[in-house]
C-alpha cells in the first residue's frame, strides 16, 4: 500500500490544479464563450497528453471498447465542472465557487460509497459522515454570506 503522505500530496496537487483550471477557464469563457472554452481546455489536455500517449506507443488506447459506455460519458462531466466553474466565479470568486464544487463532489462521493457504485469501495453513510456533509454545508452557507 502508498504512503498515506504520497496518497495525501498527490490528491493536494490535484486540487491546486482545479483551483488553478477553474478561474482560467473562467477568464477564456469571459473573453470567448462557454462553448469555446470548453473546446480550447479540452483541446490542450489533448495536446498534453498525446506526447506521452505516442511514446508509449499509444498504451492501452486500442482496448477503448472494453470500457462500459457510461464510463466513456466521463468527458461530457468535465464539460459541465468547466461550465459550472465559469459560471459561478465571476458571480461569486473562485473560493466560493471551489468550495460548492467540492460540496457536490463530496455529496456524490458519499452516494457512490454508500452504495459501491461505479467501482467504489462500500462505506456506508453512517451518522459521523451525515454530520461531516452537514458541516460541508454549513462551510457553504459561511462562505456565501
Amino acid at each position: 500500500m502508498q504512503s498515506i503522505l504520497v496518497i495525501i500530496v498527490i490528491g493536494l496537487i490535484g486540487g491546486m490544479a482545479v483551483g488553478l483550471q477553474a478561474p482560467m477557464s473562467s477568464i477564456i469563457s469571459q473573453r470567448l464563450g462557454v462553448l469555446e472554452s470548453i473546446f480550447i481546455i479540452h483541446l490542450g489536455g489533448a495536446l498534453a497528453v498525446l506526447l506521452p500517449l505516442l511514446y508509449f506507443g499509444g498504451g492501452k488506447l486500442g482496448n477503448w471498447r472494453t470500457v462500459p459506455w457510461y464510463a466513456l460519458c466521463a468527458g461530457a462531466f468535465g464539460l459541465v465542472v468547466i461550465f459550472s466553474m465559469s459560471y459561478m466565479i465571476p458571480r461569486i470568486g473562485v473560493a466560493t465557487a471551489l468550495i460548492i464544487l467540492l460540496a457536490g463532489q463530496i455529496f456524490i462521493g458519499s452516494i457512490l460509497d454508500h452504495f459501491g457504485l461505479l467501482g467504489a469501495a462500500v462505506r456506508p453513510l453512517d451518522l459521523t459522515r451525515v454530520l461531516g456533509l452537514g458541516v460541508v454545508l454549513a462551510g457553504v452557507w459561511l462562505a456565501m454570506k
